[in-house]
């Protein structure tokens, strides 16, 4: 990327500013909101091998929850105040490497600030890549990611949802994976999806993993999910700005300048890719926070990314 298209985009920063009954909870959140843990799947996970359940929390101490080496899919609904509501959905996919998830940080907080625009959101609790787990560690969180998007697209009139406002949204190595399922809607990793609109109507990435190439890739992200060893088809296949056309959603991304650890050079490419290929995108750079900052930027990004989503016209409720 240039140092010019670089600086370009910081001076526009300056001047802008069917469900499991055993595992389904409902339980107040906020004012007439309720939250549901359902399970992604009913009976058997395709491609999974049979083991016992390998989750577990990094440091049950630490307040932003961090599970890891799931094995057991689920997706908790945030469903807002009925009387904003506006039909609205996201899929949240919280970062974590491809070794855990960031629950608390990347998932429920930010499903919290969804629910005040009227938005219904939905945090995936996807199964990370582990040979033991499943046959093809590569494509297990995308299936999951897929999945997810059937289920909610197919429950749009029971919760009330439009299906045509389904949107994804990740962060660091989720943002990857929502790329991924932003990319590779037409191709289902599960044929048991093939019959279903598997394509996002719009994607969020903040602070994404997006590209695989060596240069700007997040390594450990990279290794856990594919392995160390460079295959140029898996290399090009899961570096999404080079899986971009003209049929991609539109898109909102986020990156700190200061990134150290997924470089900025991400975003600055899949923009450049969706611009090429003539996708609406609005690319953010706040000058610090470095990664993982979630909501907690001294730049309150969120605020823009409402307005995104007003101009976007996935605010408006329906009559």
């Amino acid at each position: 990327m240039p140092a010019r298209i670089l600086c370009v985009l910081l001076l526009m920063f300056m001047t802008t500013g069917c469900v499991s009954q055993a595992l389904r909870q409902t339980t107040s959140v906020q004012r007439n909101s309720t939250v549901e843990v359902i399970s992604l799947y009913q009976g058997a996970i395709p491609g999974a091998i049979q083991t016992t359940d390998l989750e577990n929390i990094r440091d049950v101490n630490h307040p932003d929850t961090f599970i890891m080496d799931i094995t057991h899919p689920s997706i908790t609904a945030y469903f807002p105040d009925p009387t904003i509501a506006n039909g609205t959905a996201v899929i949240i996919l919280p970062g974590g490497g491809y070794s855990g998830v960031s629950i608390v940080k990347e998932g429920y907080q930010v499903a919290e600030r969804l629910n005040q625009l009227g938005v219904t959101a939905f945090v995936l609790k996807y199964r990370m890549p582990l040979s033991q787990s499943m046959t093809d560690k590569s494509t297990g969180p995308l299936q999951d990611a897929q999945q997810a998007i059937r289920l909610v697209r197919s429950n749009s009139q029971k919760w009330q949802l439009d299906p045509n406002k389904i949107g994804i949204m990740g962060f660091s190595a989720g943002g990857h994976l929502a790329a991924s399922a932003a990319v590779h809607f037409d191709h289902a990793v599960n044929d048991e999806l093939a019959q279903y609109n598997l394509r996002p109507d719009f994607q969020i990435l903040i602070y994404p993993v997006i590209s695989f190439m060596p240069q700007i890739t997040h390594q450990g992200s990279r290794d856990n999910l594919i392995g160390p060893g460079l295959d140029p088809a898996q290399l090009r296949y899961f570096s999404n700005e080079l899986q971009v056309n003209s049929r991609t959603p539109p898109a909102f991304l986020l990156h700190a300048g200061d990134d150290q650890s997924v470089p900025v050079e991400n975003s600055l490419v899949y923009y450049q890719a969706l611009h090429q290929h003539k996708v609406p995108a609005q690319l953010l750079i706040v000058p610090s926070g470095g990664h993982g900052f979630g909501m907690r930027n001294q730049f309150d990004w969120f605020n823009d990314l409402g307005r995104w989503l007003d101009n976007m016209a996935l605010l408006t409720k329906k009559p």
